[in-house]
């Protein structure tokens, strides 16, 4: 039995029943991640000792009955920009690449209450800010099924390492589509909640209105085993709400026989690539054969959605992150004469060209006599995106959308050019606009070999209907499109089999 083979909750349930030990599974992937990482840059922090010695401590209480559910013992890797107690957290920066905090981020904290073991801290975009995981301080992520392509971003080493068998579950953040987008170019499962559903405490802020964790596996029944261990009310943050419909993997059926499934026109016309295109249609046609009733509609404001988005993102972001200034924690750079010349300096040498560009142009909607004309206008036409939205789900349960316009770009092809990379979000933005939840699932390959997917959309709580929409197109086409390795060279392979899904 190879252990990397197995899904998240299958190795949860060979670990309960004896035939798995958690440090078995744990020098599995760090194995794995030896022999891979090195081409494929996944991590930037990889926590051996740390690991191995939580494998231990999981697995007494899991002998002791203290610990049941469907992730104990699990390995799991975790995005740069959530804090973890005495382990470095960078946020992909040089600003933050000393810096050790002193408490986890409370989604993290959840996992490992559910008997989780983390494993490492994955490569991502400079403080989440792009489309292919190029602007990291530590080097791009590549794609596992083409290590001449991105793996997309912000969330890229996330959805990388999980394609790669570096490990089986891994958490991402969304702010514009940082989980979706990636997990769509590296042929993994990757779903963004509801805002406020899983705690944004410990999560280093890019724009706060919009910033969800969510996570990424390679399938839907771990991604919803995983979100229901995240959901939980979290003091901390107030924008965290008390749910009490988290019973995700109860919602792990086949049957959607009547749910109606709206197509947007505007989705699937110019810039859209004709083969992710024609995927997407077949999986729409394979959910209609299963009893879904799918029907295009026209989507007003998409137009604006891309504006809207960049001027609130890039505003947060210039509030957020002026608390690094070089005096409190990470990076202080060196040769300056006075404060001001301190604070210049340290920002300069410690943002890299995309982080200081949103920066600069968060500055500028936010200033004097600009407030009004850019910032202000865009606030108001995210509140007329959620209304449109609004009105779409009185007709449909779920919206069927791509994730990306094409699949995986060539590395350097979108950094040369930040409109293209903008433009790479332009399905996957509004639902951060309007706090709603989606889900990338991998719906089939392009004439290169590399990963399509498909984005569904659902009303605010309503990610029961997503995981149920998206298990029944994988139990109907019966295959999962994961990234291989074979002696150390990578490979595309396609497995089939769907095993019960143990509830928790």
């Amino acid at each position: 039995m190879d252990i990397r083979s197995l899904t998240a909750v299958e190795l949860g349930r060979k670990i309960r029943q004896k035939e798995v030990t958690v440090k078995e599974a744990v020098e599995a992937y760090l194995t794995q991640i030896e022999a891979v990482d090195s081409e494929i840059n996944s991590f930037v922090t990889v926590d051996r000792e740390g690991a191995l010695k939580r494998a231990e401590e999981v697995q007494r209480h899991i002998d002791q009955g203290m610990l049941t559910g469907p992730l104990a013992g699990v390995p799991v890797a975790v995005k740069d920009n959530l804090c973890t107690k005495d382990l470095l957290t960078t946020c992909a920066s040089k600003m933050l690449s000393d810096f050790i905090p002193p408490y986890t981020a409370e989604a993290v904290a959840n996992l490992e209450r559910a008997g989780a073991v983390v494993i490492g801290k994955t490569n991502m975009d400079e403080f989440a800010m792009g489309s292919t995981s190029e602007t990291s301080w530590y080097g791009p992520t590549k794609n596992p099924w083409n290590t001449e392509h991105v793996p997309g971003g912000s969330s890229g080493g996330s959805c990388a390492a999980v394609a790669a068998f570096e490990a089986p579950l891994a958490l991402g953040s969304d702010t514009g589509g940082s989980i979706r987008q990636p997990s769509a170019y590296c042929g993994v499962v990757g779903i963004k909640p509801t805002y406020g559903t899983v705690s944004r405490y410990g999560l280093i802020a890019y724009g706060s209105s919009l910033d969800q964790v969510g996570p990424i596996a390679r399938d839907v029944a771990d991604c919803a085993a995983a979100l229901q261990t995240l959901a939980s009310h979290d003091e901390k943050d107030s924008t965290c709400v008390e749910r009490k419909d988290t019973d995700f993997t109860g919602a792990l059926t086949a049957d959607i026989k009547g749910m109606r499934i709206g197509i947007p026109k505007e989705y699937f016309g110019e810039g859209l690539d004709e083969e992710v295109k024609a995927r997407i249609m077949e999986a729409a046609r394979t959910l209609a054969a299963q009893g879904a009733v799918v029907e295009e509609f026209d989507l007003a404001l998409v137009p604006y959605a891309i504006p809207a988005y960049y001027v609130i993102a890039s505003a947060e972001a210039s509030s957020n992150l002026a608390r690094f200034d070089g005096v409190k924690y990470g990076y202080r750079a060196q040769g300056y004469e006075e404060l001001h010349g301190m604070y210049k300096t340290t920002r300069a040498e410690g943002f890299g060209a995309e982080v200081k560009r949103r920066i600069m142009l968060g500055s500028f909607v936010l200033s004097s006599g600009y407030y009004d004309a850019y910032y202000l206008k865009a606030l108001r036409t995210k509140a007329l995106i959620k209304a449109e939205f609004d009105k779409v789900f009185e007709r449909y349960d779920i919206i069927l959308a791509p994730a990306a316009p094409t699949t995986a770009p060539k590395l350097g092809a979108s950094l040369s050019d930040p409109m293209k990379m903008y433009l790479s979000d332009i399905y996957t933005i509004s639902v951060n606009l309007a706090g709603l939840p989606g889900i990338s699932i991998p719906v089939g390959k392009d004439s290169r070999g590399l990963p399509v997917g498909m984005q569904l959309i659902a009303n605010c709580f309503a990610e029961k209907k997503l995981i149920r929409a998206a298990y029944s197109f994988e139990c109907a086409t019966n295959r999962r499109y994961v990234a291989g390795v074979c002696s150390g060279r990578f490979q595309t392979q396609e497995e089939g089999g769907k095993q019960d899904v143990e509830t928790v």
